[in-house]
């Protein structure tokens, strides 16, 4: 019993000590991660910053240029009568502006593409809500500090632009009514995601 506690204690020390095998090149190489996210604005004034988690897996596909995949759940308050919960799904690709992969920082552009599905409910009356799917496209920048050749905590700031109709909530009167406008918008939000990564493997 005492061996298994000792081991548990320390397994994520040998693990992150481990030398990571490169076959060929970085191409393929598999990463892990948690992340979390910061929306400073939705679109509209009566919203306050959203805040929420995620998870991501990388995969790279040649020396300078990788790949994020992410689920994203954030939420936010809409005027303290309501709240607003938006789920992200998607992709970006990045691409590091140093070729020197061992340096302590390395930054990179990153654009891509995701799904998003939006809930707005009454804080009182949960029967009281509205939701829609949409498309959205992202681009920034960020940046990896290399903590070890096999971790690394990233910070990126990028604008996810949505692709579908308008959602938002209004009180009148005291009642409190959510809105979809039939017309394609341009709300978007600003984002700051920290993610903390682990390449798992080398994959070819």
């Amino acid at each position: 019993m005492k061996n298994l506690l000792v081991l548990l204690v320390f397994a994520p020390t040998f693990l992150f000590s481990q030398e990571l095998k490169i076959k060929n090149s970085r191409g393929g190489l598999f990463s892990l991660g948690t992340r979390t996210t910061l929306s400073a604005f939705n679109g509209h004034d009566n919203e306050s910053p959203g805040f929420g988690v995620g998870g991501q897996f990388r995969v790279q596909f040649a020396g300078r240029v990788n790949s994020d995949w992410f689920f994203d759940y954030i939420t936010s308050d809409i005027d303290d009568v309501a709240t607003r919960t938006d789920y992200h799904i998607g992709w970006s690709v990045l691409y590091y502006l140093t070729e020197q992969p061992a340096t302590r920082l390395r930054p990179y552009l990153a654009a891509g593409h995701c799904f998003d599905y939006t809930v707005l409910q009454d804080n009182i009356n949960i029967t009281n809500r509205k939701e829609r799917f949409s498309s959205a496209v992202q681009a920034g920048a960020g940046v990896h500090f290399n903590l070890t050749p096999r971790l690394d905590l990233s910070f990126v700031t990028q604008y996810m632009l949505h692709l579908g109709n308008e959602l938002h909530a209004d009180v009148h009167d005291g009642q409190l009514e959510f809105h979809q406008e039939e017309r394609t918008s341009f709300e978007g939000h600003l984002l700051f995601h920290l993610s903390i990564n682990y390449k798992i493997a080398d994959l070819w």
